[in-house]
């Protein structure tokens, strides 16, 4: 039951409400009956081939690899890997597998052969689907390695090479790994070829027996310590919580949806693919990974009404010294997601890009990812200052991370949220779900989080993440808005540093507009003197030229503060 309000002292708990319904199908189900209502519409568009597929040639291509697959002998529940930058393979891997019951298991491109030996263990992987080896991994050498490891891996599907890529060494169909006798290796024509010998009636007897609530996607988090634990989400979390942003963004058949975010991660499979092919409108692959440039080229070319992206990517495709020969009338929407959005990059969306109905993400990986997002007709202070509201289905509410009580609306705590979005749990981890999600079927997020009187969340960081600074309190972020203003600044980030004196101290990594001045220590102060508390005020700066990310977006806030104390102990 909701906690009890009255007028004195609201607490920090709201309820989604309860419209749009949820759904009950599975992942197949509802992209069979999308597909026959919109047969003729486009469904998927690699930008940088020409490759398309309508909603009819994509249900039968994912039809015919998902009787692949049961033809190789995997079965329902049995787990298999995608290794992969972006490409049209993703996403037919992605509907293929969950038409077959097979939970696909993202890998993320930057993992090394140590951490694909993990994944690859931890959940008793079957198959792998691999990328061509390119300039930054050799992805099927380490492939072949893991598979010659002593573990469940026995096929390796070696996706084709993109237009223009030197193809490496052939996989003979059915043939051996390089390790070991009892791993096949297939090319994707090769694997096609298994398809013959299932019938149709047979993916039909597989699709009717699932169930909506079974695990089909694995999302390895990355930890600060540690291996990655795996998130397992079900249909009915991912296509729930797709189908609902799409409900938001106001999602038909005539939208065009440009996707540069990584297909491994939540943002592009499930806030990305989901939620298009859940309303019949088009997904754009502008390229393997991002480009600021390809992207909005995608955009221009294809006519795209909804981008998405982290902030970071905006302030990449913003700074674009040709930016203003763009074509980017059509646009309409979009979702930014990974952090919040500094004001001035916000504005230049809205008014420069044409997003007027530009959308505000908030979640994580273990709740499908999105449980608070804006409304398409919110402010602008609303979409800066906020992750929006609790989404439909779902409840939040901020606790005292101590005692546990849920504060009164406005005091900052850690965010929770419940409902149909949070994982079943982490593969094979019991002690590590328990300590996420509660008794009361709670997942605990780790952020920090306010929530006004309207219900508007506003996230301060990771718990883990605030500096205290001779016992003060201190939000990077809230810093971060602040230095945003400065007009040579490009982006920034703010971490704490070791202080014998205050236990912590501030410092601010910058990366400077084009053109600027050269910025001090001296000068930053400055600007921040008389303007925020005394105790706000860095002492450090470092000027960057980049920061570190992971694939998905997000900065490594880790990494720089493991450098910056090397910095200051140098220092």
């Amino acid at each position: 039951m909701p906690p009890a309000e009255n007028a004195a002292t609201v607490e920090s708990y709201t309820h989604g409400g309860d419209d749009p319904g949820v759904l009950s199908e599975t992942i197949g189900a509802n992209f069979r009956a999308t597909a026959a209502r919109f047969p003729d519409s486009q469904a998927l568009i690699e930008a940088a081939t020409g490759r398309s597929w309508t909603y009819a040639e994509l249900d039968r291509v994912t039809d015919e690899v998902a009787r692949a697959l049961i033809g190789v002998g995997i079965a329902p529940g049995e787990r298999v890997g995608i290794w992969s930058p972006n490409c049209a393979e993703w996403t037919i891997l992605q509907y293929a597998t969950a038409k077959a019951g097979i939970i696909l298991v993202n890998v993320n491109p930057a993992y090394r052969l140590e951490e694909l030996s993990f994944v690859a263990s931890q959940c008793g992987m079957r198959a792998l689907a691999v990328a061509p080896a390119d300039a930054q991994s050799d992805f099927t050498g380490m492939a072949r390695s893991v598979a010659a490891q002593d573990n469940p891996l026995r096929e390796l599907i070696h996706l084709p090479a993109p237009a223009g890529h030197a193809a490496g060494e052939a996989a003979a169909p059915g043939g051996n790994a390089a390790g070991g006798d009892d791993v096949r290796e297939f090319d994707w024509e090769g694997l096609l070829e298994q398809a013959a010998a299932v019938p149709a009636s047979r993916l039909e007897e597989v699709m009717a027996s699932l169930d909506a609530h079974d695990a089909i996607n694995l999302q390895y988090t990355s930890g600060t310590t540690g291996f990655p634990k795996g998130a397992t989400l079900s249909h009915h979390n991912i296509l729930n919580n797709g189908f609902h942003i799409a409900e938001m963004l106001s999602y038909t058949e005539r939208d065009r949806v440009v996707l540069p975010v990584p297909f491994f991660h939540c943002f592009g499979m499930v806030i990305g693919n989901l939620a298009a092919l859940s309303h019949g409108a088009a997904t754009i692959l502008p390229g393997r990974s991002f480009k600021p440039a390809e992207t909005l080229k995608a955009v221009q070319e294809h006519r795209g009404t909804s981008l998405y992206g982290v902030p970071t990517m905006f302030i990449a495709e913003l700074a674009l010294p040709d930016f203003a020969d763009y074509d980017l009338s059509t646009l309409r929407t979009g979702v930014m997601a990974g952090s919040t959005c500094p004001v001035e990059v916000m504005e230049r969306v809205i008014s420069e890009m044409n997003m007027g109905e530009v959308a505000i993400c908030y979640g994580m990986t273990e709740t499908s990812p999105v449980s608070t997002m804006t409304r398409t007709d919110d402010s602008l202070e609303r979409r800066t200052q906020t992750v929006g509201r609790t989404m439909p289905q779902l409840e939040s509410k901020v606790v005292d991370p101590v005692g546990g009580g849920i504060v009164p609306r406005g005091a900052t705590g850690e965010l929770c949220t419940r409902g149909y979005a949070v994982m079943k749990g982490y593969w094979n981890e019991p002690e590590k779900t328990t300590a996420a999600i509660d008794s009361d079927g709670w997942m605990h997020t780790g952020d920090l989080a306010s929530m006004d009187q309207d219900g508007y969340v506003r996230v301060e960081g990771r718990i883990k993440d605030l500096i205290i600074r001779g016992g003060e309190n201190v939000s990077p972020r809230e810093i971060e808005e602040f230095l945003y203003r400065h007009p040579d600044i490009q982006d920034v980030q703010v971490i704490g540093v070791p202080d014998e004196k205050y236990g912590e101290e501030i410092m601010a990594c910058i990366i400077l507009n084009d053109g600027a001045a050269e910025m001090t220590l001296e000068t930053v102060r400055e600007f921040c003197t008389g303007r925020i508390a005394h105790f706000k005020i860095p002492r450090y700066v470092q000027i960057r030229s980049s920061f570190p990310m992971t694939i998905s977006g997000k900065i490594r806030k880790v990494e720089m503060r493991e450098e910056a104390v090397r910095l200051v102990a140098g220092s």
